[in-house]
């Protein structure tokens, strides 16, 4: 079978206003070549075995960069538009193929569109490009009228995706990204609040650009299916088992992982794979990985799940050196560090994190099994969990184990095996294979014939937690989350509600269903975003 790219895609995540160190605020001065400060991670992400990059937000913006002023020019605190095409060529040269920040949702308020709008009130030819403009309204920017907004803040403008200018005007915008910068694919911002038939033009525009284009939207909650088919998006984030991954191992419960994986296989049983979304383990928005674990030791184990389960791995810049980064009153800066690559020169020989996810991006190479494979849960307890990947004549076994003492199991297998991490070599007896893993670790076996010349370079892996004080990446710890309604009004309409109303909602259904943990609890917490709620709300049946 012919697989596209992204089916085989093992991904890094770079967040290059941040990684670069750029100014917070764009002065709209002179451009700063800083994107060429990224050329030498290239060869780094290439090392680690990632072939994909998602790359973003990129282009022209006041802010942070989902303020969009300018689609078609790169944020000149980044540097120019020939820098950044002369870098996805350096990117294609080396194999890796790149995916931008499509930011469609909204834009900011120096967008022309807005200007136009903030100059000629009613009689601005793009009055209709916004959504719920009410010129006898008024906002904090005094501008006398209001609008829409994105997660209620004004600074983003909603865009009125349902206008036939504003699609007309991003499907130029995509064909413009292609021809200027060849680039492979979007990732794009707030697919959760997305007009379904706006994504449908994204979708088409995706079929003409390019014969393996790819569109993966950022979906918080909800039922995956409705974005992830043949009319709509190809992929979305996994935010369910983002969730589940460090939960799980904070709480010494595989049963979560498992029953996530289940739930999100079973969305779409069309495919051996599953529903292929993509996965991850910490991302721009999200704490680090390192910060999330309660025991550092599962950093290993974390990342075997990352790199075997059905999906698309992604790894986010500097976590392959095992960072921390905690959000700090509310904003996510500490998520996005300016790192130099020279001072983790050694990593790949000295950090056992780093040469973890090394190894992880090697073996996923080599396993059509690990990308296209079918799921089969073979073992499961609280502590261990043993799963395989089947495709053709190809199995691959998988067991991770969270306990602080070594495990053993026999699990169903026929032939030679090798232990991709540790190099050793077995053999199934009786259609059974033993394996031993050690405390805090998991194994990948692969069939002999699969495995590389030779022998793995065994990896001796042992990560202390660090004390976030001792940790000059670290932040101090998030302020505390919003306090969800006391209760809804009857008969309120989800579209009428607060954002406390609305977790108030889905505390009640997810209730209904079972217990309700302290993790999923505070999932609820941190979900801010009206819009997301909804769906979220919506999504239970």
């Amino acid at each position: 079978m012919n697989y596209k790219w992204y089916d085989t895609g093992i991904f890094y995540h770079i967040y290059p206003l941040g990684l670069t160190g750029a100014p917070k605020r764009n002065d709209y001065g002179q451009e700063e070549h800083r994107i060429r400060a990224l050329w030498p991670w290239v060869d780094h992400i290439v090392a680690l075995g990632c072939n994909a990059l998602y790359i973003g937000p990129l282009f022209e913006s006041g802010s942070h960069g989902y303020d969009t002023t300018d689609y078609k020019r790169l944020d000149r605190r980044l540097g120019s538009n020939e820098d950044l095409k002369e870098f996805v060529a350096l990117c294609h040269e080396k194999g890796v193929k790149v995916i931008f920040d499509g930011v469609f949702n909204h834009v900011g308020r120096d967008f022309f569109a807005f200007q136009d709008l903030k100059a000629h009130r009613e009689n601005s030819r793009y009055k209709d490009w916004f959504c719920n403009v009410n010129f006898w309204g008024n906002n904090e920017y005094n501008d006398g009228f209001s609008y829409g907004n994105w997660g209620g803040f004004n600074l983003l403008v909603k865009l009125n995706q349902r206008n036939g200018e504003v699609q007309n005007y991003i499907r130029e915008v995509i064909h413009y990204w292609v021809k200027e910068f060849d680039v492979d694919g979007l990732r794009l911002d707030a697919a959760d609040v997305l007009d379904f038939g706006f994504m449908n033009m994204l979708r088409r525009t995706a079929d003409e650009v390019k014969p393996d284009f790819w569109l993966m939207g950022e979906v918080i909650h909800g039922e995956y299916s409705r974005w992830v088919n043949r009319e709509h998006l190809h992929c979305v984030t996994n935010y369910h088992l983002h969730k589940a991954l460090f939960s799980g191992h904070n709480d010494h419960n595989y049963f979560e992982i498992a029953h996530t994986v289940k739930r999100i296989y079973d969305m779409d049983r069309s495919r051996p794979e599953g529903l292929k979304l993509y996965n991850f383990v910490d991302n721009h928005d999200v704490e680090r990985i390192a910060s999330k674990l309660r025991s550092g030791a599962h950093f290993a184990p974390v990342h075997v799940l990352l790199y075997t389960l059905p999906g698309v791995p992604s790894l986010y810049y500097g976590s392959e050196f095992g960072i921390q980064g905690r959000k700090r009153r509310g904003s996510d800066a500490p998520l996005r560090p300016a790192l130099r690559l020279t001072d983790f020169a050694n990593a790949l020989e000295e950090n056992p994190c780093t040469r973890l996810i090394a190894r992880l991006g090697q073996v996923r190479q080599r396993s059509a099994a690990l990308s296209c494979g079918d799921y089969q849960q073979l073992l499961l307890t609280t502590k261990q969990y043993a799963f395989s990947r089947t495709l053709g004549e190809e199995t691959v076994l998988v067991l991770v184990n969270n306990d602080d003492a070594p495990f053993t199991a026999r699990l169903s297998a026929k032939g030679d095996y090798v232990a991709a991490l540790s190099g050793q070599s077995l053999h199934a007896k009786n259609g059974r294979l033993k394996v031993t893993v050690e405390a805090n670790s998991g194994e990948i076996y692969l069939p002999a014939r699969q495995a590389p010349e030779g022998h793995w370079e065994s990896v001796q892996f042992e990560l202390k937690s660090v004390p976030e004080e001792n940790n000059p990446l670290a932040s101090a710890a998030a302020e505390p989350t919003v306090k969800m309604a006391e209760q809804v009004p009857a008969g309120k309409a989800l579209e009428e509600m607060t954002v406390e109303e609305l977790q108030r909602v889905i505390y009640n259904k997810m209730a209904a269903n079972g217990p309700v943990t302290d993790q999923m609890r505070r999932s609820i917490e941190e979900n801010t975003h009206h819009g997301s709620l909804m769906n979220w709300a919506k999504s239970f049946r």
